[in-house]
């Protein structure tokens, strides 16, 4: 056969196909249209890069306008009516009445009673749930949720729409997201950005180890040490935010 039937390669889209890859029985909007197909495709690494893009889209769209915010971290297995969910509570309260949307991950425990608080106090209260086999769904107390498939997508909305991170009590989840924040803070990624750990009791061990082993042994300078905040004081928590969000605002 001539070189004409037989093209060295095949255009799929921007994608170019060489050799025994650009021999392919249909076109791509033949298989799209083509509704008798399987159904494998929609589980490709490309659709997957869709989706994801669909997860910044909405995550981008919901939360554009919103307000000035602080997230809230904490155990999703705090019980209703203890102490610590008291205190996540009064938090989303304080917080909203000093004019601060409340963000949680929007699942039960401390996440509910910071939504909880926020919404019983007339504040905005944000939820970004996250699929897991596990989770119950968003929390009854948000007014404003959306569910991600994607923690990496997730995680871009705490950060970007949040002027600070207050951690409760809690469990790896938190700790992934107090560490992410850290490291977001020390290497500049993100600037006037507080975070409280509330609860001295429960984070003193851990403060105190970054102090005397991380510090002590240089795996982190003195001044890194400056990017936690350990209180048991609500007030002192929202202060704290407060003034970063005004020392942000005087650069911007």
């Amino acid at each position: 056969m001539t070189q004409e039937n037989h093209p060295a390669e095949k255009l799929r889209g921007p994608v170019v196909l060489r050799r025994e890859h650009r021999n392919e029985a249909t076109t791509t909007d033949q298989r799209l249209l083509d509704s008798r197909g399987p159904s494998d495709w929609v589980h490709t690494d490309p659709w997957r890069v869709l989706r994801i893009q669909a997860e910044f889209v909405e995550g981008f769209g919901m939360l554009a306008e919103m307000p000035r915010a602080a997230t809230v971290f904490g155990s999703a297995r705090t019980p209703v009516g203890s102490e610590e969910y008291e205190v996540g509570r009064e938090l989303g309260a304080r917080l909203a009445g000093a004019g601060f949307a409340v963000i949680t991950g929007g699942g039960p425990g401390v996440m509910e009673a910071a939504n909880r608080g926020c919404s019983e106090a007339g504040g905005l209260s944000v939820g970004l749930g996250i699929e897991l086999p596990f989770e119950q769904g968003l929390n009854p107390w948000v007014d404003q949720g959306i569910n991600f498939r994607y923690f990496f997508t997730r995680k871009t909305m705490f950060v970007k729409y949040s002027q600070a991170f207050i951690c409760l009590p809690g469990g790896f989840g938190t700790l992934d997201e107090l560490f992410e924040a850290l490291v977001l803070v020390q290497t500049k990624k993100v600037t006037k950005f507080p975070v409280v750990l509330l609860g001295k009791d429960y984070w003193g061990g851990l403060y105190d180890w970054v102090a005397k082993t991380m510090v002590g042994e240089g795996k982190i300078s003195k001044k890194d040490l400056d990017l936690l905040h350990l209180t048991d004081d609500i007030d002192d928590a929202v202060d704290v935010v407060h003034e970063a969000y005004h020392a942000w605002e005087e650069t911007h």
